[in-house]
């Protein structure tokens, strides 16, 4: 995949001595981009890093727990963000109340870029400010924002991943009438070159894990797709939910249905009979009817997945434990 870096290249190689010397850091306020005028109408509350001589991002190192909150390898950086306004941070902020603010790709209605973190965000604000919100320095609780790390693909080559928190904020008060803030807080997550980015490190309980947490997550169960607001399909492939809904499950899709397919054929460990199988790698027979290629508007699946998922078939669709080939 063009773009996937070295777990141990150019500045990550900085970050793995971030690693090695790390004890968990306080967060820092954020002012999140724009004028003095109105950067202190909404500002973040997070461990940023970089650059470090005025931080206004965070570049994590999955593990590390100056900034990974769950402190685990997992293949997944957790955030801890919390948005503050009003604030007071820089002593040129013009003090103005909030009348609202939003944050981006926080609604579920088939947004492809929808982050459930997100929307966990928009509902803590929700809960924790009352508007307008007129006094300094008033915080939301925090929320966790989890960036997942490139990977692994081929021979457990793994990148740098990251998300671009944006929030829009409105304020009515002052003697300049309406003034709105765009603020930005971009998170970054890279391997831990500690067997960062082996399988058998990142998903402890085997194939059908890394399934879920490297597939299904990030390409399936999305907004429009197969999370629990869409079940396009009549399929659900969040976590807790997708092995019984695939293995073994009729087809909603009538063509599939009529041939004999179900979703996952364990009990014949067949690829062939499998719908899955052949949602995924774009492969459906003629005539048409048998819908899109899955991810649908997405690029096909990397070629090392598309084989962990035929493999786990072939091996009769175990729930945990690693099939041969798939790490």
């Amino acid at each position: 995949m063009s773009g996937m870096k070295s777990a141990l290249g150019g500045r990550l190689a900085v970050l793995v001595f971030l690693v090695a010397s790390a004890v968990p850091a306080a967060a820092i306020i954020v002012g999140g981009g724009g004028s003095q005028t109105t950067d202190c109408l909404v500002v973040f509350d997070a461990p940023a890093n970089d650059p470090v001589s005025a931080p206004r991002s965070v570049r994590c190192v999955d593990g590390d727990p100056a900034c990974d909150s769950d402190g685990a390898i997992n293949g997944t950086c957790a955030i801890e963000v919390a948005v503050c306004a009003k604030s007071t941070f820089d002593a040129g902020c013009t003090p103005r109340n909030l009348n609202s603010v939003d944050v981006d790709h926080s609604d579920d209605n088939g947004d492809l870029k929808f982050d459930p973190d997100f929307l966990a965000l928009r509902n803590q604000l929700g809960m924790d400010f009352t508007y307008p919100v007129t006094t300094a320095d008033t915080c939301t609780g925090t929320v966790v924002v989890r960036v997942a790390i490139k990977g692994p693909i081929g021979n457990n080559r793994c990148g740098e991943r990251k998300k671009k928190l944006k929030l829009r904020s409105v304020s009515t008060s002052g003697p300049t009438g309406t003034i709105t803030d765009t603020d930005t807080l971009k998170l970054y997550c890279a391997p831990n070159p500690a067997n960062g980015c082996d399988p058998q490190t990142l998903y402890t309980t085997g194939t059908f894990e890394r399934m879920q947490k490297q597939i299904f997550n990030q390409s399936c169960a999305l907004s429009g797709c197969h999370d629990s607001q869409s079940q396009s399909g009549g399929l659900l492939l969040e976590t807790g939910a997708s092995y019984g809904n695939l293995v073994g499950q009729p087809p909603t899709d009538g063509n599939a249905g009529g041939a004999g397919w179900l979703r996952v054929n364990a009990a014949l460990a067949d690829p062939d009979t499998s719908f899955l199988f052949h949602k995924i790698e774009g492969d459906l027979p003629e005539p048409p009817g048998y819908g899109a290629r899955m991810p649908r508007d997405r690029p096909k699946l990397n070629k090392t997945l598309r084989d962990v998922i035929e493999l786990w078939i072939r091996a009769g669709a175990p729930p945990t434990g690693w099939v041969p080939g798939t790490f």
